[in-house]
């Protein structure tokens, strides 16, 4: 049955073709929204995949759905605002599987929407933490495993590892609602790509993707704060709707996968115009 976005507009629908094969990737906040939406896709398009988020009920209930539909997913706990727990994901990843090919840094924080001089020292620490420090702690301890054990044992003629990170579109201009949200996620594209040519020699790559509006809960907390919200959002996106998840998680599988083997420090708009 073909799916509708939330405007009843018909969203297109793919077909698994084994872009990641054998991959072992990372997802953080995958317990729902994007994340739960790239964590079924890459598992039907052959990752092993390991599913991280503050939510661990949700996430096992996540995981065996991917299990009955024959993919391989495995969980951990981790909350981004510790540093420490977050490294411990890593570690646990290498211990399931001896290795990380992919990550995919999808974790975030919206803050309370409002203009820059209402935005409290509060909603600005939050941010800093999940938002950017948060994946600093994660590439850096993602890419020293990348670096350790390197390779896909069942694919030697593989490329390299790779790391995406959610971004925004509210990072590549103006964001007068969600202030402290954009200038983390700005300072997110920097460190993105810093490390891609940082990291480049070791044969990691690093991007990140920034969707415009999506229909996830960020979304409807957002409505709930400012109604009419979603309508707006709309109005300024020339395919006419907002992304649904899984068109999202559909860049960044791409962008862990071989297919991609030549892009590295990209920003990649994935919001349907709305940015040109």
């Amino acid at each position: 049955m073909a799916m509708t976005s939330t405007t009843g507009t018909p969203v297109p629908q793919t077909s698994a073709i084994g872009l990641l094969t054998g991959k072992v990737v990372l997802i953080t906040g995958a317990s729902r929204g994007i994340g739960a939406a790239a964590a079924h896709l890459f598992a039907r398009e052959g990752a092993a995949v390991v599913l991280a988020a503050r939510s661990t009920d949700a996430l096992e209930r996540l995981a065996g759905r991917i299990r009955l539909e024959g993919g391989r997913a495995d969980t951990v706990a981790l909350d981004l605002a510790d540093a420490a727990s977050i490294r411990a994901a890593v570690d646990r990843v290498e211990q399931l599987h001896g290795r990380l090919d992919g990550a995919f840094n999808n974790g975030a924080t919206i803050q309370q929407p409002g203009p820059l001089e209402s935005t409290s020292e509060e909603d600005i620490d939050e941010q800093f933490t999940v938002n950017f420090r948060a994946h600093w702690t994660a590439m850096t301890a993602q890419a020293a495993l990348m670096r350790r054990n390197p390779g896909n044992p069942a694919d030697p003629g593989a490329g390299g590892a790779a790391i995406v990170n959610t971004s925004s579109i509210g990072s590549r201009r103006a964001n007068p609602a969600l202030p402290a949200y954009g200038a983390m996620k700005r300072a997110l594209n920097s460190l993105t790509e810093t490390a891609a040519v940082t990291w480049a020699r070791y044969g990691i790559r690093v991007n990140a993707i920034t969707p415009g509006g999506t229909a996830t809960q960020m979304i409807e907390e957002w409505e709930t704060a400012t109604p009419g919200i979603t309508e707006r959002i709309n109005a300024t996106v020339p395919l006419g709707r907002m992304a649904e998840p899984r068109e999202v998680a559909e860049v960044a599988a791409w962008l862990l996968s071989d297919r991609a083997s030549m892009v590295t420090g990209a920003l990649v708009p994935v919001d349907g115009g709305a940015g040109a």
